[in-house]
């Protein structure tokens, strides 16, 4: 055979292997894509349901949430999630169980995105129905759905998303007669998504009694940015009146200040209360009202405000679920101006301790980094967090930075935020003397120094 003829059987059979391989390639995802399909299709009529007529079931767990994420359509379900998380922090969400108080557009929202991240067990409680004018801000209802239980549209829809997630629905409003029923079971997070006072500050009052974790949140009606949503303190929540009124409910009834973490808006409400309107004149608005004491008023809501409060609190739910840690952006109400007169404050003090300021390796914006972020506008020797708005501006008159360790530069991690008198302290004793006099300062201040070195590479 010439050489040009072993040439072409040699090309025929390279080409003949790639086409195998490519076939191979294709063909692989569609076998799989199909027996997905297939596994599905028979989960789905083991439920008792099909695509085209789905209803709710009594039980929807087909695989026990200990080993949810061996299972090949869960597993690729939630790669994504795998992938940022990790195997191991992602089976902490799996096998979490979640309480949901409130499913309107905050809360239909937040429990949406639970599910979709692998939640594994998931109650869900509203006394309410859907209504035609909550479809602009609810997370899956439909027409159909006008005029069923929120708990159990919420359940049927997300029958066909997650169907391993064991959904329990009830219909039933929250009260001090529920609260043993709905709250037992040692939920891993409660989720507050309740626009009712009496009931929130029940609820809020019980979990803290219980020693439960619980994520609150605030108005999100009348309002329209969504770069002013924050998750903070209940005491650092402002411009909000409903947390105005839970705070002081919290502390006159049941004697707490703070300590619950609340998803609120810094923005002004845009609009106001709608007034009652009667189609009889005979009429009163006790006459509209579900359940005695809730409101009947209207407030104008932008759909995309609650949404996106439900967004927030269930990434903050799954990431605390899976042990992910993150700061918070604090709620620190001070302009350049006022990072810049610590800045020269900083430099005055290093002149008057060191004879120079030469060894100030910072700016006023990276004071700001250092005041906002790590010592979140207050004293090192105080993060109670009890200071706010216009009290956070007047502290500033009262505060400076100082260097930790005296022999090292003024740099980004090697600053404490301290008032006048506590810098004096500091500059006349040591750090052996606090390791050994404050064990628990110290080794606060060198976890916070510890995380400016990391974020800033140093």
């Amino acid at each position: 055979m010439g050489e040009r003829a072993k040439e072409w059987l040699l090309a025929a059979g390279a080409g003949a292997a790639v086409g195998a391989l490519s076939a191979a390639a294709v063909m692989n995802p569609l076998s799989r894509s199909k027996r997905r399909e297939g596994y599905v299709r028979n989960l789905l009529e083991s439920n008792g349901m099909t695509t085209g007529n789905a209803r709710p079931n009594r039980h929807l767990s087909a695989v026990g949430s200990s080993d949810l994420l061996s299972d090949e359509v869960v597993s690729e379900q939630l790669t994504r999630n795998i992938q940022f998380f990790g195997m191991d922090s992602q089976k902490k969400v799996t096998e979490s169980y979640v309480v949901v108080i409130g499913l309107g557009g905050v809360g239909s929202h937040a429990t949406s995105m639970l599910l979709r991240s692998g939640v594994g067990r998931l109650l869900l409680v509203d006394f309410d129905q859907v209504s035609l004018s909550s479809l602009n801000r609810h997370a899956v209802a439909t027409r159909d759905d006008v005029g069923t239980s929120k708990a159990l549209c919420l359940k049927k829809h997300f029958s066909m998303i997650y169907p391993e997630c064991q959904i329990d629905a009830k219909v039933q409003l929250y009260d001090a007669s529920s609260e043993a029923e709905i709250l037992s079971g040692q939920p891993d997070f409660v989720l507050d998504c309740i626009d009712n006072i009496d009931t929130k500050v029940a609820l809020l009052a019980a979990c803290v009694r219980r020693g439960l974790k619980v994520l609150s949140a605030m108005g999100a009606g009348a309002r329209a940015d969504p770069t002013r949503i924050r998750v903070a303190d209940l005491r650092e929540s402002s411009n909000d009146p409903l947390s105005r009124s839970v705070r002081y409910r919290l502390k006159k009834e049941h004697g707490i200040e703070g300590g619950i973490p609340v998803v609120f808006s810094l923005e002004k409400p845009k609009a106001k209360l709608l007034p009652f309107q009667a189609s009889k004149e005979e009429e009163t608005p006790s006459d509209y009202q579900i359940v005695p004491g809730f409101r009947v008023r209207i407030i104008p809501v932008l759909g995309t405000i609650p949404a996106i409060f439900g967004q927030v609190m269930a990434s903050y739910v799954i990431t605390q679920l899976a042990g992910l840690d993150f700061q918070t952006e604090p709620v620190v109400n001070l302009d350049l101006d006022h990072y810049r007169i610590l800045h020269q404050r900083l430099i005055e003090h290093e002149e008057l301790m060191y004879g120079t300021a030469e060894q100030v390796l910072v700016d006023a914006e990276e004071v700001m980094y250092i005041v906002k972020e790590l010592w979140r506008g207050r004293s090192a020797r105080d993060q109670s967090q009890k200071d706010t708005g216009q009290k956070m501006w007047r502290s500033v008159n009262e505060l400076m930075l100082v260097r930790w360790d005296k022999s090292k530069a003024a740099g980004i991690s090697n600053l404490i935020l301290l008032k006048f008198s506590e810098a004096d302290a500091h500059e006349s004793t040591t750090l052996f003397r606090i390791k050994e006099e404050e064990p628990e300062f110290y080794s606060m201040v060198s976890r916070v120094l510890k995380r400016a070195e990391m974020e800033f590479a140093l």
